[in-house]
């Protein structure tokens, strides 16, 4: 009698030749160092960059932007150079997508200058009239939420010590509240009186957003 007259001793075996299968074609490649690449020009993001990366997703706003310019030529002559798998080492989650309902984001980082940003998340229709996408405008509301910020950054393993973290949130508050800033006039127009000298959601959210394949660009700069 054969193991092929047995069914549950079949099944069983059966069973775990898929489980072993599994775990060698799935899991271990998972741990391997050559499907993490990672590059030293791809940098953690900044504290505000994560904060503002939080409340992007909180928002949903990667229901209708992808983050990952596939390698087509129609993609990379609108967006730019196709996505690197190392840009993505410091992402948890992955906010690729497949869903476009606006343009990819994945290479917005350095395309437009704060200013525009600030405008755009107030009125998305004031710089295209066809946009569906909602107005943000009470982001400069509400004064940033920076409490879990070194908890954040210690569960993410971006390396960065307590003090590096506060210096991180002082020097880009002190940034945005100069009175040289270069988007002084645009913030300020979105941004209640009490709140011009304090960081809000929106300025997070712009941080984030203009780091978005920035370090791609310096890479591509640089070769």
């Amino acid at each position: 009698m054969g193991v092929y007259s047995k069914p549950v001793v079949f099944a069983i075996l059966s069973a775990v030749v898929i489980l072993i299968g599994t775990v060698v074609t799935v899991f271990i490649p998972m741990l391997m160092p050559s499907t993490q690449p990672v590059s030293d020009y791809v940098k953690p993001y900044t504290v505000v960059e994560l904060e503002g990366r939080d409340i992007y997703i909180r928002e949903g706003c990667n229901n209708c932007h992808t983050q990952t310019v596939r390698p087509l030529r129609t993609e990379v002559l609108r967006y730019g150079e196709y996505s690197k798998p190392e840009e993505f080492a410091y992402d948890r989650p992955f906010l690729w997508g497949s869903r476009r309902t606006g343009p990819d984001l994945n290479r917005v980082g350095g395309k437009y200058p704060d200013s525009w940003h600030y405008k755009h998340m107030k009125s998305p229709q004031s710089m295209f009239d066809k946009s569906n996408m909602p107005p943000y405008g009470w982001m400069a509301e509400n004064r940033l939420d920076t409490r879990y910020s070194k908890k954040k950054i210690s569960i993410l393993g971006y390396g960065y010590t307590e003090e590096e973290v506060e210096r991180q949130i002082a020097g880009y508050k002190a940034r945005v509240t100069s009175p040289s800033y270069d988007s002084k006039e645009a913030r300020n127009e979105v941004t209640p009186e009490e709140l011009r000298n304090e960081l809000t959601e929106m300025d997070a959210v712009i941080a984030y957003l203009q780091k978005l394949g920035r370090d791609v660009k310096n890479m591509e700069a640089e070769e």
